[in-house]
């Protein structure tokens, strides 16, 4: 059974930085995309930004130019470098990998908490 560990969520206060980490308990065949999400208290869970096996990123809007998403391939490791938090940005992170074979992994999800 593979499990994602994610690590790095926590309190901040707003204009800071968080560096949140994901990684695999095992190794994972084949993974295409690996991604965070987030879900803050009443609303469902949104993608923010996602890294395929090649390199090409996207994010979500709210998060352009403040967040950027990175991943070790040797080390089925993925980041989440958080600049310039805002309070909106308060949610609880996961964790997210899809291999080719469309197998999906979550973590359990670490809490982002950013203060005004």
């Amino acid at each position: 059974q593979v499990q994602l560990v994610e690590s790095g969520g926590g309190l901040v206060q707003a204009g800071g930085s968080l560096r949140l980490s994901c990684a695999a308990s095992r190794t994972i065949e084949s993974i295409n995309t690996m991604g965070w999400y987030r879900q803050a208290p009443g609303r469902q869970r949104e993608l923010v930004a996602r890294i395929t096996s090649g390199g090409s990123t996207n994010y979500a809007d709210s998060v352009k130019g403040r967040f950027t998403i990175s991943r070790d391939n040797a080390k089925n490791t993925v980041y989440l470098q958080m600049n310039s938090l805002k309070p909106e940005d308060t949610a609880i992170y996961y964790c997210n990998v899809v291999t080719y074979r469309l197998v999906n992994y979550w973590g359990q999800g670490t809490q982002v908490t950013v203060s005004s």
